[in-house]
């Protein structure tokens, strides 16, 4: 359903049971699935696809130019996935011919104020507090939390399941399944919590305690930790993404609290 009184570009693709309601604005070359609600005052710019059963709620941006000085007005676009609820005065803006896309994958929420810049890729289930801001080209993996007031340094990535908290400064990379807080950013334990919701064995979670024990809390430096992790702890799916996770990182991973390393 389209409202008269919003603004539909005629090449845009609207599904038939999409509701867009009063004073919307959707621009050319866009896609919205079947089942989104468009909520009054958002703008859906150029390049902007939307998925299925998503809600975006008043004053939000999707797909506005980057706000970055080398995009020279490049096709690009900002992808929302299904079932994603983006509320007001969110902002995700487009990338740029570096990735070609920014991304918001499946069963998402972004809550007020948030800023997706280019060339991000979120992953599913992932939640960002109010006021969040990412800068361009920062990867967060699935399930994981920001809560609010969390400012993340370009080129970061955050790892699935992490926790961090309120008012972060976050210039690192954080590792998966843990909980990261502190000036500077440090880890603070396993996010054992979220693990439990999300059907993690108490064996599995102690395994993780287990690795991030030879990491953070031994004295070894990353590569000793790697090592005495690969010796001791065995062959599993979440101590390999954990491995590789460390060893793949381009900024360097958060320390520990009171680390000198």
């Amino acid at each position: 359903m389209k409202q008269q009184l919003a603004y539909v570009h005629p090449e845009a693709y609207v599904a038939e049971n999409v509701v867009i309601e009063p004073f919307v604005s959707v621009g050319k070359n866009v896609e919205i699935g079947e089942g989104t609600w468009i909520g009054p005052n958002a703008s859906i710019m150029e390049g902007a696809r939307i998925g299925r059963n998503c809600k975006i709620f008043p004053g939000a941006v999707i797909s506005a130019i980057p706000q970055d000085l080398k995009f020279k007005g490049e096709e690009t676009t900002a992808e929302i996935g299904d079932n994603t609820t983006i509320r007001e005065c969110v902002t995700v803006n487009r990338g740029t011919q570096s990735k070609g896309k920014t991304v918001v994958g499946d069963n998402c929420l972004l809550m007020a104020y948030v800023h997706v810049a280019h060339d991000c890729f979120i992953g599913n289930h992932v939640i960002l507090g109010n006021t969040s801001n990412l800068a361009g080209e920062i990867k967060v993996d699935d399930y994981a939390i920001l809560s609010g007031l969390v400012a993340v340094h370009q080129f970061v990535h955050i790892g699935a399941h992490v926790m961090i908290s309120g008012g972060a400064l976050v210039r690192k990379d954080v590792p998966p399944f843990i909980k990261a807080a502190r000036e500077p950013l440090s880890f603070v334990g396993i996010n054992s919590i979220g693990l439990r919701r999300r059907n993690f064995s108490s064996e599995k979670i102690q395994e993780i305690q287990d690795i991030y024990r030879e990491v953070y809390q031994k004295g070894n430096n990353k590569s000793q930790a790697i090592e005495k992790i690969e010796a001791s702890i065995p062959n599993t799916k979440e101590r390999n993404e954990i491995i590789q996770f460390i060893r793949n990182s381009k900024r360097g991973v958060i320390k520990g609290y009171l680390s000198e390393e």
